[in-house]
């Protein structure tokens, strides 16, 4: 019993003895892999230049002209001389009134301008012969003056009665319901055998000018009010060019840049917003009215403006902006100011010089005062590609 007893202590001490090495074993071999090189970073150096700075604003579109047709006499319509949808040209006639009405004044006033006509020209020449013969005294004085005066008011009837033939004319002429506007016209609210009145509320059609588009852009007045103190700091300089591009409602950009045609001058009560309005070329009827759409317009340019990506901006607790810079012992963390997004980049407004090296890649695996080794941004896949 006693070989046994020493056979089994022998045992176990050999098992502790190999369970020893193989922990040192496994410890040597984590120690070994913790070793290594410095960290490989990439890092841009920046420097100073003139950035355009753009704003995106969101938006609506309008017709660049709209006209409600509506009669301007009353009757009942006898026909609708368009097609719903179609172009329709300035002066065009879209629906007829029934003229039958409106033809029978104006021949009325017709007769009764001939009318008066021939009772003017009987007064004048009554008044043109009783002025020769006031003269020798075959009539009397007074007789002249009443035949002067018969032939003035017969010619004023003359002229009520004209008067009353070009308003018989113009209403006859209203019975033809024309087009203000050159444009496509939409549905028509009526059909033949309606009746309508004068000047009525609701417009017979629609037409809209489309070869042009409105985009109605809101910005806020802080905004603005900003915009204009940079303006006057010197901190931006205006831009040469108005013009706007815009982005469809689908994420496509419309290919034909707008101008931008005014500010407006009054800031709205309920949204402390102000109206920019630009105006699009539309030759092939892309743009359609009420369509949502964002508008990139150019606002300044900052003179030795700092961009740097996005990527390389990290947030300390506070919300404050850090980026990391390759100094002389290794990483540096620097605090910056930011401004606003230019494409996918950070405008810096401070906190950065001509000529500081900026991390952009391997920022998690690096720490102050940690070993690195610092490539151009550009180098940077070629190194890690030959290791």
């Amino acid at each position: 019993m006693h070989a046994k007893h020493t056979a089994a202590v022998t045992a176990v001490g050999l098992a502790a003895i190999a369970l020893t090495l193989s922990a040192c074993g496994q410890k040597g071999a984590g120690a070994g892999a913790g070793m290594g090189g410095p960290t490989e970073v990439a890092y841009i150096s920046v420097q100073p230049q003139a950035v355009g700075l753009t704003t995106e604003l969101s938006g609506r579109t309008s017709a660049f002209l709209v006209s409600e047709v509506r009669p301007q006499v009353g009757g009942v319509i006898k026909s609708r001389l368009f097609e719903e949808g179609a172009i329709v040209q300035a002066g065009q006639s879209l629906y007829q009134i029934d003229p039958a009405t409106y033809q029978a004044t104006y021949n009325s006033a017709a007769a009764s301008l001939a009318q008066a006509q021939a009772t003017a020209l009987a007064a004048k020449l009554k008044a043109d012969r009783y002025k020769t013969l006031v003269e020798s005294g075959a009539v009397s004085k007074q007789d002249n003056d009443d035949a002067q005066a018969t032939a003035a008011q017969t010619a004023a009837a003359v002229a009520v009665q004209k008067a009353a033939l070009d308003t018989a004319r113009i209403n006859l002429n209203y019975t033809k319901v024309a087009s203000p506007i050159t444009g496509r016209i939409g549905k028509s609210a009526v059909t033949p055998g309606a009746l309508v009145t004068a000047s009525q509320a609701t417009a017979l059609a629609t037409v809209q000018d489309l070869s042009k588009i409105y985009v109605d852009l809101t910005q806020t007045s802080a905004e603005l009010l900003k915009l204009k103190q940079q303006f006057a700091s010197g901190k931006l300089g205006k831009t040469n060019s108005a013009q706007v591009t815009l982005t469809l409602e689908d994420g496509s950009t419309y290919p034909t840049p707008g101008t931008l045609e005014f500010s407006d001058v009054t800031v709205d009560a309920g949204t402390g917003s102000v109206t920019l309005r630009a105006v699009f070329p539309n030759p092939n009827g892309v743009l359609l009215p009420g369509m949502y759409v964002r508008a990139t317009l150019s606002q300044g340019v900052a003179s030795g403006g700092i961009l740097i990506p996005q990527t390389a901006v990290n947030r300390d607790p506070k919300g404050g902006a850090t980026v990391m810079l390759v100094g002389a012992k290794g990483p540096e963390p620097r605090p910056i100011t930011l401004g606003r997004t230019v494409g996918d980049k950070w405008l810096v407004t401070s906190g950065l010089n001509a000529g500081d090296k900026v991390i952009v890649e391997g920022l998690m695996k690096v720490r102050p005062g940690a070993p690195i080794k610092a490539v151009p941004a550009g180098a940077a896949p070629a190194a890690q590609a030959q290791r």
